[in-house]
């Protein structure tokens, strides 16, 4: 039972978040775009019933997560938000009543079993429950930066591709990070109760970083075609993910000649994705 249930927890946020998914963007392309970072975005949204639904799945997601984080490794957990892209356009088809072609099964598969093949192969372990504040220091450094960077470079781009990617990868970041916080803020919550969980500077700044996320989900929405926004959300999130629970908790995977099964499944799961956030270019 130590990995079925973090990855039924997982299962089920990774589902709750591709139902967010879909909302959240048929809802983003209602409202009017503009090339800048906008606040007032979310005010638009806030009147779109599609997008306050996408917000209850992503509670509902949040949940989910806490408790297979709470369970597992954070290298085990978060890699499974990759089926966030299957599942999306699963979802999507179902909701406007379209069968998807045999390619996009085929795609789907290639996700699937390349995402078991790297899990396998890797067998993340660990599930360390304290980190030295120098670890997150330079972690949180590290992390802000980066975002920065692809937030600015991102704005600074017209719509298309370029600025999709940019801020899909700034995206990417501030989940991978807000997992890593949220683990540690959960942890503290099962040791020492409510009232620790809500004095802890974990729950604060897991919460930041997910409105950070959220913020630039919307724009990286609006920002391009999702086959530019799409694969580095789902695969950055992913790698940026296994990283920190390196760096951070210690997590172990599995090196030698298994790495040469870890790669296959890495390329099975690009190769995958890449088919898929085609096919979701033009998706409603």
């Amino acid at each position: 039972m130590g990995v079925v249930l973090p990855v039924l927890f997982a299962l089920f946020a990774a589902f709750s978040n591709a139902l967010a998914t879909v909302l959240q963007r048929r809802a983003a392309l209602t409202v009017p775009q503009n090339d800048g970072f906008r606040l007032g975005l979310v005010l638009d949204l806030l009147r779109r019933p599609l997008w306050i639904g996408g917000i209850l799945a992503v509670i509902a997601a949040g949940v989910g997560q806490a408790l297979a984080l709470a369970t597992g490794a954070l290298a085990l957990v978060q890699p499974l938000f990759v089926l966030e892209l299957p599942l999306a356009l699963l979802i999507a088809s179902l909701m406007t009543r379209q069968r998807l072609p045999r390619a996009l099964w085929l795609a789907v598969a290639g996700v699937v079993a390349g995402l078991g093949v790297a899990l396998v192969a890797a067998s993340p372990m660990g599930n360390r429950t304290d980190v030295p504040p120098e670890r997150w220091v330079v972690a949180l450094a590290a992390s802000a930066v980066v975002v920065a960077a692809l937030a600015v470079a991102g704005l600074r781009l017209p719509p298309g591709r370029a600025r999709a990617g940019c801020l899909g990868a700034a995206t990417a970041v501030c989940y991978a990070l807000t997992a890593a916080l949220m683990k540690s803020a959960v942890h503290v919550l099962d040791d020492d109760g409510f009232a620790a969980f809500l004095t802890t500077w974990e729950t604060y700044a897991f919460g930041a970083s997910g409105i950070c996320a959220l913020l630039l989900l919307e724009h990286a929405m609006q920002g391009g075609p999702l086959v530019a926004s799409q694969p580095a959300l789902t695969l950055g999130d992913a790698s940026i993910s296994i990283a920190l629970g390196v760096v951070l908790y210690e997590e172990h995977l599995r090196s030698g000649w298994w790495l040469l099964p870890q790669l296959l499944g890495i390329a099975l799961i690009c190769v995958g994705v890449l088919a898929l956030a085609r096919a979701g270019e033009g998706a409603p």
